[in-house]
């Protein structure tokens, strides 16, 4: 199952009254294992930044001034989540400034069945409790030192973690090896093979010789015809 973590940022918190996306990060899961593979992306707004929105994500006219336009992209974008289930926190906001900017292309929306909202997930699992990302991370011990102002790659990258969290952890359908690892098959797809493990110290035998033999010693009074003699290995004479 494949999985792109997403997030952006924007000019502000209206879509259908002008603002627009100025970043895109996103990173990839296939079965729930982050496989390295990443996107990220600025955009030029075709608009100024309003002071409130610069205060949160730090991206100026300036910087924003040589990006591509959102058209300029949106075919690799689409391409790098094709197929795969969307999560995000608060998704509604994030889904709805890319429909926004799909319908100025003519492109068709991403229905609503195609995502997954990490902050319904947290409210149904912790209802009384503070849910943005920050205090999940802080909830679930997960380092943001890196993150001094929000960056659509940098909130995905802690919203992968947040999420394998609030699905059970880091395995949540116990597939209980060490490590995996993402190879990329001829036909350009992905496939996680996990890695072998090998047991570290090979396994007692948890019978000893004296139990074995008093074993044999009490079947041995049932009679040839003891249903347990079935089960039993010959006895090797030693050489």
């Amino acid at each position: 199952m494949r999985e792109i973590v997403f997030d952006t940022e924007t000019t502000g918190l209206e879509p259908l009254k002008g603002d627009r996306l100025v970043e895109i990060g996103a990173v990839e899961l296939f079965n729930h294992l982050p496989t390295g593979r990443d996107y990220h992306v600025y955009i030029n707004p075709e608009r100024s930044m309003p002071e409130e929105a610069f205060r949160v994500h730090g991206l100026s006219d300036e910087f924003l001034a040589d990006k591509p336009l959102f058209g300029a992209v949106v075919d690799e974008f689409l391409a790098f989540i094709d197929g795969a289930t969307l999560i995000a926190h608060n998704a509604n906001f994030d889904i709805s400034f890319l429909n926004a900017e799909f319908a100025r292309l003519g492109k068709p929306p991403i229905p609503p069945e195609r995502v997954i909202d990490t902050l319904a997930l947290a409210r149904r699992k912790h209802p009384k409790a503070a849910n943005t990302l920050d205090a999940l991370c802080s909830r679930y011990g997960i380092d943001t030192s890196s993150r001094t102002v929000h960056g659509g790659l940098i909130d995905s990258v802690l919203l992968a973690d947040v999420y394998l969290e609030l699905i059970g952890g880091r395995q949540p359908d116990l597939v209980l090896v060490p490590e995996a690892v993402a190879e990329v098959t001829v036909d350009g797809g992905l496939a996680v093979v996990a890695a072998p493990q090998q047991r570290a110290v090979p396994r007692a035998f948890r019978v000893t010789a004296e139990e074995q033999a008093a074993h044999r010693a009490f079947i041995a009074k049932m009679g040839d015809s003891a249903l347990w003699k079935t089960y039993m290995p010959e006895e090797v004479e030693p050489g």
